[in-house]
């Protein structure tokens, strides 16, 4: 069991280096492509930097479903992703950065149909339970790829809402020197390596799961949900520290939104059907809508997130992983099966 428990710890680690190169590489090609294409800041934040340093989840939902089996895992690690990005990348932005300031774009269009997403997400797993619920079980359902369609369909919306902007923007000249084609390679080698880098994140999740005897969608929550948000992590701090505040703000709601209206659904549709656990969903989405509210009152005062919000947040992360410790070890029961 020890040396087990150490070769998980490897796959862990070298999974998460692995993907902060592949996100690095992804960051510097997708803002220089949202450069030469004159994309407006909340754009290139929401859309392009967004999508692509959400890859990692999009590959844990379709690694831990069509590799492994475990659609369970890949809802627990775009969960918590959302509550990392939600929580942890705004701290350290505002931390690094002294304050990060947003404006009424990131406050009153993306954080609002942030919380839209949540509900989609949370209303699709509702259905799958009245309209194709599991025999024998207690709240399970199957997640149909008929029901993966709708909070696919809220994406275009908002990819709709985003277009629009695109519109009205006076884009600046496109600096010299940028191959389109030569930063596209880039992009798909990055994602490439990525992708490789995350099955090991997910066979480290699955390993812990059988040494400790505890349910997969725990360490889906901590271990794959946190090396998967590394990208996530890079670009908006560095947004930060560069005194683009809408642009790292941006890529934390534009990333959830993805996460949660396209990463979940791809797990089903390449799947078939997925079984989902409403008792364990539910505790869990409440928890993100919970830090979702706490991240939209801080950015509604003076419309910029404080060093000590920045701390707030951090804070809040810290009591979620305490809950989690809590449930693996049978303290609190709000989870059912931790």
């Amino acid at each position: 069991m020890v040396s087990g428990f150490w070769w998980y710890v490897l796959f862990a680690l070298v999974g998460t280096a692995v993907v902060w190169k592949g996100s690095d590489m992804l960051e510097r090609s997708s803002k220089r492509l949202s450069l030469y294409f004159g994309l407006p800041p909340v754009v290139q934040g929401a859309i392009v930097v967004a999508v692509g340093s959400s890859f990692p989840e999009l590959s844990s939902t379709v690694v831990s479903t069509y590799v492994h089996g475990a659609f369970d895992l890949g809802v627990s690690a775009i969960v918590g992703s959302a509550i990392f990005n939600l929580l942890v990348i705004p701290a350290l932005s505002g931390i690094f950065a002294d304050g990060v300031e947003a404006d009424r774009s990131i406050v009153y269009k993306e954080a609002q149909f942030y919380m839209v997403a949540v509900a989609v997400l949370l209303i699709t797993f509702a259905l799958a339970v009245i309209y194709h619920p599991v025999a024998n079980t207690r709240l399970h359902g199957t997640v149909t790829w008929q029901l993966a369609l709708i909070p696919i369909a809220f994406y275009g919306v908002y990819l709709f809402t985003q277009y629009q902007d695109t519109q009205d923007y006076d884009a600046a000249a496109p600096p010299n020197g940028i191959s389109p084609l030569r930063e596209v390679v880039m992009l798909l080698a990055s994602l490439a390596l990525i992708a490789v880098a995350v099955e090991g994140l997910v066979t480290a999740a699955l390993g812990f799961g059988d040494l400790f005897g505890t349910p997969d969608f725990i360490w889906g929550l901590t271990v794959v949900a946190a090396g998967t948000s590394l990208p996530d992590t890079l670009v908006s701090v560095r947004a930060a520290t560069d005194n683009e505040g809408v642009t790292s703000i941006a890529n934390v709601l534009g990333s959830n939104v993805f996460d949660l209206l396209i990463a979940v659904p791809a797990g089903v549709m390449v799947a078939g059907t997925a079984e989902i656990d409403f008792s364990v969903a539910v505790p869990l989405m409440g928890f993100l809508t919970l830090a979702t509210v706490i991240v939209f009152a801080f950015l509604r005062t003076e419309l910029s997130l404080s060093k000590n919000e920045s701390w707030g947040l951090l804070a809040v992360y810290c009591l979620f992983l305490v809950w989690m410790l809590l449930e693996t070890v049978g303290v609190t029961h709000v989870v059912p099966g931790a």
